[in-house]
């Protein structure tokens, strides 16, 4: 699967060309369905005063007046998709509307949505999506998540969620969170899950883009070292504490909303990682972090695939 969200559509074409000549096989996109935000411009004068050290450290100018076009980046990305005839369409942030639904239908996509919830699930499903995936609080990264409850989002752990929202719904479930290895995949079919979908694990193989320094930080770090935030993005998203979530948990004022946070610290980010300073910059992960390891992507897979073999077969 391409994790999408940030891309352009020049950056997604040449992705998805790549991905073209080294396989045949079936492949997905994961786009970030856009959601209308509410924000003001006092929000965003007080995060760049806040991240003005920051910048200042690293030499770099406070970024241009930050602006919303996020429906234009995915009405974009779905168009490179239809023109490149990608075949599965994943979403998380949200369903898109029914037009673009039925539009990826009659044109043969299949659709997969994702859940933090069962009340998600059945929304995704009613929308129309053909499989969903149901997201466990565990997991690294962005939360799906596009209900709240009584104002805070859902925070359903895997074990619990995947059951529940397998009775509720008729389409296939994917689960996800915490899931690295054959033991995770085989619990996850034994809670109704037609398969799992594993993100951190494969974020330190050998064949992975991300920066050798960020894989070093997962590695080495344990299960209680990851935390829920929303100071990189304005979205929230399970990564590993460091200096940055830390001071910026202080910050007593509203987070600006996501894309608006994420295009005010993306370049810190990029900078502080390329000075080798992993302090100020997001380490996504999930939360079973002890079971990471470095080794090539296929034998990871097989490794996953054989121990689940083993164990659904008593040896």
């Amino acid at each position: 699967m391409i994790g999408a969200g940030y891309f352009d559509s020049h950056q997604l074409s040449k992705e998805i060309l790549e991905v073209q000549k080294l396989t045949q096989a079936p492949f997905a996109v994961n786009l970030f369905t856009p959601n209308d935000i509410k924000y003001d411009k006092k929000q965003i004068e007080q995060m760049n005063t806040k991240l003005k050290p920051y910048r200042e450290a690293l030499g770099l100018s406070t970024p241009k007046n930050s602006t919303v076009k996020e429906k234009e980046k995915f009405e974009d990305a779905i168009e490179v998709i239809e023109s490149l005839k990608v075949p599965i369409i994943a979403f998380t942030f949200g369903i898109p509307n029914q037009n673009i639904i039925k539009r990826l239908h009659n044109a043969g996509k299949i659709l997969i949505g994702t859940a933090t919830s069962v009340e998600e699930a059945v929304e995704n499903e009613n929308a129309g999506m053909d499989i969903v995936v149901a997201q466990g609080y565990e997991a690294g990264g962005h939360r799906g998540s596009f209900t709240t409850i009584n104002g805070e989002f859902p925070l359903v752990g895997t074990l619990s969620l995947v059951p529940q929202i397998v009775d509720n719904v008729s389409i296939p479930v994917i689960a996800a969170g915490g899931i690295m290895d054959g033991r995770g995949l085989v619990a996850s079919l034994a809670l109704g899950a037609g398969a799992a979908q594993l993100g951190t694990a494969y974020l330190t193989t050998n064949e992975s883009g991300a920066d050798d320094k960020i894989k070093n930080e997962i590695i080495e770090s344990s299960e209680t070292d990851t935390i829920l935030t929303n100071v990189f993005s304005g979205k929230l998203a399970r990564g590993i504490m460091n200096e940055f979530v830390h001071n910026m948990n202080l910050y007593s004022k509203q987070v600006p909303p996501y894309p608006l946070q994420n295009q005010l610290t993306t370049q810190i980010r990029k900078s502080a990682l390329e000075k080798g300073y992993t302090e100020w910059t997001h380490i996504w992960s999930g939360q079973s972090t002890r079971l990471a390891d470095t080794v090539d992507a296929a034998q990871l897979t097989k490794n996953i695939i054989n121990d689940a073999v083993k164990i659904i077969n008593n040896k």
